[in-house]
């Protein structure tokens, strides 16, 4: 268990963020000699925007349509107790694209601070806040991100969807959609965003110049699918209406089964260049998403919540040759993905990285706990994670405990629950089981010791 990090004010939070950089960034090698007939795999990394982890065929819905997951289920490992580090977007994106939590990049929101009396395009436009962005952004300049670390090993890399960190050079990708540009619209994705919905000709024209300079490439699929605006097709939205309780939730499933088709349309891209055997593809979702039944938003107890609704996430994992398909039950974190990407591609994963690599049977088998971290929509104060904090959380075998932050939830209580036996979270054990939450808080102190305030 590592040493407790308190993070009280900016010059602190610096140097902690430098120091895991130069960690990450200095400290890479070859992992394995690998024979030269065996060039390192390509990497398809695939996340679903906001989809709740109950939402597939292969996860036991009983209504929405996955067969493209469903297949990749079959033929992947499949961990269907994953974890994201946090439930909301750009903070869980980076955490993924790193192996750092969001306390440690220091991406901690969607957003800057608001400018005092200012939401929405006016606080878009606001000088101040734009100039907040840029330093938001800047974090990414610094990120040892996979793309980056990838590209020593000579590994092209495209950014398509979801990406909240300006242009996709940014994030150290060689190539991409996103131009990050506030002046031109650019927040979260810009032109990205319209992978997925409108097609997929961008990855393709990318995977034929991979292809042609003989490289291995890395892929971020990330649209925002099935992500609001739920516009899906009619020929989808018919099939639910009469299924689902309301329009709204017919057009959120249906958006799940069009992100599927998207999916598809991607794996046979593979299959038809004759990739499949010699790719590594990972599933995730960024955070989950529970739709309201009343009116287009998400309901209580999902994203931006410190439950499973918000946080839990099937991870799979498909490497034909590597893998061999089976259900795994123990709880992993989105953390492990960076590890396991650069250990197949030969590159030695810091040990600043805390996760684990998913390909390794033992290193599964003796996962540590999980954790994670919620913070509020926009930061509190740049370059202090721990001024937004509003959550910390952990996930140790059945049990979970969820441990509020009184500066910015000062009425939540302390909630323990036996997510093995309730994984609706509906049974609260903190007051009868006093012992096991000490126990998983003195965990959570050893993983993150906040400050005090």
């Amino acid at each position: 268990m590592r040493r407790p990090i308190r993070l009280e004010n900016h010059s602190k939070m610096r140097s902690i963020r430098l120091l895991t950089l130069a960690f990450v960034t200095i400290l890479f090698a070859p992992a394995h000699a690998r024979a030269e007939d065996k060039p390192p795999p390509n990497v398809v990394l695939i996340i679903a925007d906001d989809m709740a982890w109950t939402d597939y065929g292969f996860m036991g819905h009983p209504t929405i349509r996955t067969p493209n997951l469903d297949r990749l289920a079959k033929s992947s490992l499949q961990f269907r107790r994953g974890y994201v580090t946090t439930s909301l977007c750009s903070p869980s994106l980076a955490s993924i694209l790193t192996g750092l939590y969001p306390h440690q990049h220091g991406i901690t929101g969607n957003d800057p601070p608001l400018p005092p009396g200012k939401t929405g395009a006016e606080a878009a436009r606001d000088p101040g806040f734009l100039a907040a962005r840029e330093e938001m952004i800047r974090a990414f300049d610094e990120m040892p991100s996979l793309p980056r670390l990838l590209t020593p090993k000579g590994y092209l890399s495209f950014e398509a969807g979801k990406w909240w960190g300006g242009s996709y050079q940014r994030g150290g990708f060689t190539h991409g959609m996103t131009h990050g540009e506030p002046s031109r619209g650019g927040r979260h994705g810009d032109a990205g965003l319209a992978i997925g919905r409108k097609g997929l000709r961008p990855i393709q024209l990318f995977v034929d110049l991979a292809m042609a300079r003989k490289a291995p490439f890395f892929l971020w699929y990330a649209p925002m699918m099935p992500h609001q605006p739920h516009t899906p097709p009619d020929r989808l939205l018919d099939h639910y209406r009469g299924k689902a309780s309301t329009e709204q939730v017919a057009r959120y499933w249906a958006m799940c089964e069009w992100f599927d088709e998207t999916c598809g349309d991607l794996l046979r891209l593979l299959d038809e260049k004759k990739l499949t055997d010699n790719t590594l593809v990972v599933f995730l979702a960024d955070n989950g998403w529970i739709q309201d039944e009343k009116a287009d938003r998400y309901a209580p107890r999902s994203k931006q919540s410190p439950y499973d609704g918000g946080l839990r996430t099937p991870i799979l994992v498909r490497w034909p040759g590597h893998t061999a398909p089976r259900v795994i039950e123990t709880p992993v974190s989105a953390l492990d993905i960076a590890p396991t990407v650069l250990r197949a591609a030969g590159v030695a994963p810091s040990t600043a990285l805390e996760g684990v690599n998913l390909l390794d049977e033992k290193a599964v088998a003796a996962h540590p706990p999980v954790f994670g971290e919620i913070f509020t929509h926009n930061a509190v104060r740049l370059g202090d994670p721990s001024a937004s904090l509003r959550f910390r959380w952990v996930v140790d075998g059945d049990w979970k405990l969820i441990v509020p932050e009184s500066r910015n939830e000062p009425k939540a209580p302390v909630e323990l629950f036996e997510i093995g036996h309730d994984p609706t979270e509906s049974h609260d054990l903190a007051a009868s089981r006093p012992e096991k939450a000490a126990e998983l808080v003195r965990k959570l102190e050893a993983y993150w010791l906040v400050g005090k305030h």
